[in-house]
């Protein structure tokens, strides 16, 4: 009997670990060629992504580069079965200057594109954005402080009928009004939907142009949601600290 009994118990660990084998196989399969979950740590991208989003970001809207693979190896250079994401997508990529960092913001210029900023209104290829008055953002203060806020809100529509919301803290801030930036071949422009309160391509020397290499994937869905400074471990304040409203919100 002791021996059938130990033969039964190996039978089942070795069973168990195949399971869990298995599992990390599928797991490692999916975050590398579909899906792979991020969280948005800063308001660059209010109000249209918050400080406490959870989403799921597709691996295969682009192709894939060697920074769709875990620890990304460089294995190879370029994109397979490339497709260039589109303006107005929201993209999470590699940053240029430190190709360790995920940064995630809104394709703005494509390559040959000119961008540029003339007090606080965005131009593509000399032509101003149209851009609608909306309600003022009240909410967490997408400007730097730990406070609510009420800030200047609008509508943004791009060429390609792309609409969005933006943010404005302040009447010409620092990059309200820049010079005009061309888009290289086979690079892209990011922008924060938070205009004054975002790091992206207007600041050639953090971001500068992003090249199609470095984009990860596409924004989909948020899958998760927790109040800023709240922690998504600490279950028991779900109640009142997850944003219930945004879970499984699609990304625009």
């Amino acid at each position: 009997m002791s021996v059938t009994s130990g033969t039964k118990t190996e039978s089942g660990l070795g069973e168990t670990i195949r399971v869990v084998i298995h599992a990390l196989l599928i797991a490692l399969v999916i975050r590398t060629f579909l899906f792979q979950p991020f969280n948005i740590p800063s308001g660059s991208m209010k109000a249209t992504l918050l400080v406490g989003d959870y989403l799921f970001v597709s691996k295969y809207s682009y192709g894939y580069s060697h920074y769709s693979i875990p620890l990304s190896p460089p294995l190879f250079s370029g994109r397979i079965f490339g497709s260039e994401p589109a303006r107005g997508d929201i993209v999470v990529f590699r940053l240029p200057k430190d190709d360790t960092t995920d940064y995630i913001k809104r394709v703005i210029g494509l390559p040959g594109d000119r961008i540029q900023m003339k007090e606080g209104l965005l131009h593509i290829n000399d032509v101003p954005v149209k851009r609608e008055r909306l309600s003022d953002f009240i909410g967490e203060d997408p400007c730097g402080s730990d406070a609510t806020a009420r800030v200047k809100r609008w509508k943004e529509t791009l060429p390609n009928g792309v609409t969005y919301e933006s943010l404005d803290c302040v009447d010409n801030g620092f990059y309200d009004n820049t010079n005009v930036y061309t888009v290289p071949a086979g690079h892209f422009f990011m922008m924060g939907d938070n205009r004054d309160n975002s790091t992206d391509s207007r600041v050639l020397s953090a971001v500068g142009y992003v090249p199609f290499e470095n984009i990860v994937g596409r924004a989909q869905m948020i899958f998760f949601s927790i109040a800023e400074g709240e922690h998504a471990w600490m279950f028991w304040r779900w109640p009142t600290a997850v944003r219930w409203n945004r879970i499984f919100s699609i990304v625009r």
